[in-house]
């Protein structure tokens, strides 16, 4: 009984993070091709090469999304590249007024922006998680957000737990904040995971999980040195 429970474990640690990776990815898929244009590539161009007609289509919507994709990094490459002028920092500056003018979205908008500021700016004190002391000894993973109030207080971001999409805005003294020695990487793995996962082993043996069935190392050997004995019995 243990055994098929056991190989059953170690099937699911297996597949389990394949099936999540090949849904994302497919998920990501179907998301990009849904808003690539049609027209970019003709299935009639395809079929040429000795393609079927359901074999053309697919290649067409491939070529559509990797074209869509290339085309969005190209043009994400180039407005960073103008934000540096003193154009696109007016451009910048225009569109911010505009979106400003816009009742209802232009929350959205600044939301949408503060957010990416946040994320992408490249920030020190974002990149810095710590330890925040809630009541009776509880202690609580959160991150800086690089802001101080009009008295002093830290402004932290205390995320939820396994989904981090959601937490809480908190406002702390500094001497209540405990700095950890650890990555953004390492504190997320922990939040995602539930307090399960550890991001310093680059991987698990299934062994580790669901153990051994021989029990073979579980208690340790020692081994008698190979060494000769002379008994004595040798002649000269």
């Amino acid at each position: 009984m243990a055994a098929w429970k056991r190989d059953f474990a170690s099937g699911l640690i297996v597949l389990v993070p394949v099936m999540v990776t090949v849904y994302v990815v497919a998920w990501l898929y179907r998301a990009v091709r849904s808003v690539s244009p049609t027209d970019i590539v003709k299935p009639a161009l395809l079929r040429g090469l000795d393609l079927s007609r359901a074999n053309a289509q697919s290649a067409a919507q491939l070529i559509s999304v990797l074209l869509t994709l290339l085309i969005f990094v190209v043009s994400v490459f180039a407005i960073g590249y103008l934000m540096r002028t003193t154009v696109g920092s007016a451009a910048e500056s225009n569109l911010d007024a505009v979106a400003n003018r816009l009742p209802g979205l232009r929350v959205v908008y600044n939301a949408s922006k503060m957010a990416a500021e946040t994320a992408l700016g490249g920030a020190d004190s974002l990149q810095t998680p710590v330890k925040l002391e809630t009541w009776n000894g509880l202690r609580m993973t959160a991150f800086k957000t690089g802001k101080t109030t009009d008295d002093g207080r830290k402004v932290l971001f205390l995320p939820t737990a396994p989904n981090i999409t959601t937490g809480f805005v908190v406002e702390v003294e500094p001497e209540r904040i405990d700095d950890l020695d650890e990555t953004v990487e390492d504190a997320l793995t922990r939040i995602l995971s539930a307090g399960f996962g550890e991001n310093d082993r680059s991987s698990v043996s299934i062994h580790d999980v669901v153990g051994d069935e021989s029990g073979v190392g579980d208690e340790p050997f020692d081994v008698e040195p190979d060494v000769d004995v002379d008994d004595g019995s040798s002649t000269d």
